[in-house]
């Protein structure tokens, strides 16, 4: 079963966003491993809350105008 895991920062991407991020991974990995791994593609894409990660050794926090409105 391909399986591809996102981690991403909450509310970076809409809900649609995330839609058509799993589809195109879905047909990226139908690319490589055939029509038959389509009904058993995991895509999982898991958001990091404010805080939960650090970047250049500081906590991150998405600047509200990047935040996206489902």
């Amino acid at each position: 079963m391909p399986f591809a895991n996102f981690k991403l920062p909450e509310a970076a991407l809409s809900k649609a966003q995330k839609a058509d991020l799993a589809h195109r991974t879905t047909e990226l990995l139908v690319g490589y491993f055939g029509e038959g791994a389509r009904a058993h593609t995991m895509v999982l894409i898991e958001e990091v809350r404010d805080g939960g990660y650090t970047r250049a050794d500081e906590v991150f926090v998405v600047p509200e105008a990047y935040r996206a409105k489902d």
